[in-house]
């Protein structure tokens, strides 16, 4: 990696934190020595970029500064555009909604030229809309639920269609293709359980909170589906 592209990377690892990172840890991202990054750090602080510093402690860029705009390749506005789409054509309206307003907002900075680029090839890159409808507001109520850990109160349709009634900790939401997941620890199984959105009848809040844990996440649930399947 050359200088410049790792003094731009190093910016970017700094910009995204609000709190200190280490010198290891900036070297184990970089690929590089600390004493690389100790020298990198000084090239940054002579290009006027406030970098704080406390010797065992860490690094971090002095908070209230604000960088100038970053600038996107032709490329790179592609692959932006389409996360917007999918996210537009398989999530909700508040998500949808949010994307554009976000893509909006890079596209707002950009440079004629590049702006120009975009609105020209735009159209060839295009994500159909799968998700049904009616999953809105049963996903809003995950989505409060799953940030607050709360624990919920479910009516679930079962493969038979017969109205089961279950006491989940919602975890997290997981998009299959086509359909859209809860991923929760049931309380009557004990153990981990994947609930189709379109499936889910009714939901009620619980006055209980749940901590999640190392081993009750939704990271730890994937990480366990990853390993059955390198294992098959």
């Amino acid at each position: 990696m050359r200088k410049a592209e790792r003094l731009f990377q190093l910016l970017n690892i700094l910009r995204s934190r609000r709190t200190v990172i280490t010198g290891q840890e900036l070297a184990e991202q970089l690929g590089v020595s600390p004493r690389t990054v100790y020298r990198d750090m000084q090239a940054l602080s002579l290009s006027n970029i406030p970098i704080e510093s406390e010797a065992g402690v860490g690094y971090r860029i002095r908070p209230g500064f604000n960088l100038p705009p970053l600038m996107f390749e032709e490329d790179e506005l592609e692959a932006l555009l389409l996360g917007v789409k999918m996210v537009q054509g398989w999530s909700d309206q508040e998500f949808g909604d949010a994307a554009t307003r976000a893509f909006d907002k890079i596209k707002a900075i950009l440079p004629d030229k590049i702006h120009t680029q975009h609105n020209k090839h735009a159209d060839w890159l295009q994500v159909p809309k799968f998700s049904p409808p009616n999953h809105s507001d049963i996903s809003q109520s995950l989505k409060s639920a799953i940030k607050k850990h709360q624990q919920l109160s479910m009516e679930y349709l079962s493969l038979a269609d017969e109205k089961t009634k279950r006491e989940i900790w919602p975890l997290g939401l997981v998009y299959w293709g086509k359909v859209w997941t809860l991923v929760a620890w049931c309380l009557l199984r004990n153990d981990y359980r994947v609930f189709r959105l379109d499936k889910i009848v009714a939901l009620k809040k619980e006055e209980i909170i749940f901590k999640p844990s190392n081993t009750l996440s939704l990271q730890h649930y994937i990480a366990l589906q990853e390993s059955e399947h390198c294992e098959k």
